[in-house]
C-alpha cells in the first residue's frame, strides 16, 4: 500500500496538473461579451453562451494538454515541471489522443454555435487555435523565441470577444460584419491580464528555459527587469478597461473591475522582493490569474448592472 504521504504528494501533483483555475482565461471572452450586451439593452442567448463556454473550456483543456505533449519531446519539463501530464501518467500517445479528442470535439461545439450564429465564428476560433498551435506546436514553437504573450493577447483579446460577441447576440440583431471595434475596446484589457498569467508562469523556471533554449520574455529581460514590468501591465490592462468609462461608452459600474485590484498589489510586492527565489514565486501565476478572474468578473458584473441601476 502507498504511504500516505505519496498519495496526498501524487494528488497535489495532479490536482495542480489539471490547472482547473486556469480555465477562467477559457471562459472570460464569452462572459465580458454577455456583459456588454446587456449593457447595450441586448439579451445574449443562453443557449448561445452555454456551449461557447463548453467548447471553451475543451479548447483551452486541448492547449493544455498539447503543451504537456509538445514539451515532453523537447523534454523542457523533465526536470522543472512534475506536474506535467505526460510526466504523471508516463503515456504520451494517450495523452496526445485524448488532446486531439477535446479539440475535435471543441471545434464541433463551437461549429453548432457558428451554424445558429454566424460562420465566421468558427473561423475566428479556428484562428485562436491556431495561434495556440504557432505558441507551441512543431516546426513553429514561437513561445520558445519569446511570442507567447502577443500570440496570446490576440488569442483572447479581440478574436475570441469578436467570436463571442458574433455568437451571443440576440437572432433579432445579427451582424453581418465582425464587430472588431466592440471586440477589440471590450477585449483588449482583459486580454492583456490574462497575457499576465503567461508572462508570470516563466519566472520561477527562467533555468530550466534557458537550458532549453527558451527564450521568453523574463529569460530575456531578466527576472528583476521583468518583475518591474509587471505593474505597468497591470495599469495598462485596467486603463484599457475603465478608458471607456471615462468616454461615456460604458456605464460607471464598469469600474468594478477594481476588485482585482487586492491581488494585483499581492503579486506586485511578491515579485518586486523575490523574483530571483523560484521557490518563493512559483505561484506568482496563480496570483496573476486572480486579477485576471477578478477584474474580468468585475467588469462583466458592471456592465450588467449599468442599465440595471441606470448607470
Amino acid at each position: 500500500m502507498a504511504e500516505p504521504q505519496v498519495v496526498a504528494s501524487r494528488y497535489a501533483l495532479w490536482k495542480a496538473a489539471i490547472k482547473w483555475p486556469m480555465y477562467s482565461v477559457a471562459v472570460m471572452p464569452a462572459l465580458l461579451s454577455a456583459g456588454w450586451l446587456k449593457s447595450q439593452g441586448l439579451d445574449p442567448r443562453l443557449g448561445q453562451l452555454l456551449l461557447f463556454l463548453l467548447s471553451a473550456v475543451l479548447l483551452l483543456a486541448w492547449e493544455n494538454l498539447s503543451n504537456d505533449v509538445f514539451d515532453a519531446d523537447t523534454g523542457i519539463d523533465a526536470v522543472g515541471k512534475p506536474h506535467s501530464v505526460v510526466t504523471l501518467s508516463g503515456r504520451r500517445p494517450l495523452i496526445a489522443l485524448i488532446s486531439n479528442l477535446t479539440l475535435v470535439a471543441g471545434l464541433l461545439l463551437m461549429a453548432l454555435v457558428a451554424l445558429r450564429s454566424q460562420p465566421v465564428v468558427l473561423a475566428l476560433v479556428l484562428a485562436c487555435c491556431g495561434l495556440g498551435y504557432l505558441y507551441q506546436g512543431p516546426p513553429f514553437r514561437l513561445g520558445y523565441r519569446g511570442l507567447g504573450e502577443p500570440l496570446c493577447w490576440l488569442a483572447f483579446g479581440p478574436l475570441a470577444t469578436a467570436a463571442a460577441l458574433l455568437a451571443l447576440q440576440p437572432r433579432t440583431a445579427l451582424a453581418a460584419a465582425v464587430p472588431w471595434g466592440p471586440a477589440f475596446t471590450l477585449g483588449a484589457g482583459p486580454a492583456l491580464a490574462t497575457t499576465l498569467v503567461l508572462f508570470c508562469s516563466h519566472f520561477h523556471q527562467v533555468d530550466e528555459d534557458m537550458a532549453h533554449g527558451k527564450r521568453s520574455p523574463v529569460v530575456r529581460l531578466g527576472t528583476a527587469r521583468a518583475a518591474a514590468v509587471v505593474p505597468w501591465i497591470i495599469a495598462a490592462s485596467l486603463a484599457l478597461q475603465w478608458l471607456p468609462v471615462i468616454e461615456r461608452l460604458w456605464p460607471s459600474t464598469a469600474l468594478l473591475s477594481v476588485i482585482g485590484l487586492p491581488a494585483a498589489a499581492q503579486l506586485i510586492r511578491l515579485l518586486l522582493h523575490h523574483h530571483h527565489q523560484p521557490e518563493r514565486i512559483s505561484g506568482s501565476k496563480f496570483l496573476a490569474l486572480r486579477f485576471q478572474a477578478l477584474s474580468g468578473l468585475g467588469l462583466t458584473a458592471g456592465l450588467a448592472l449599468g442599465p440595471v441601476l441606470g448607470r
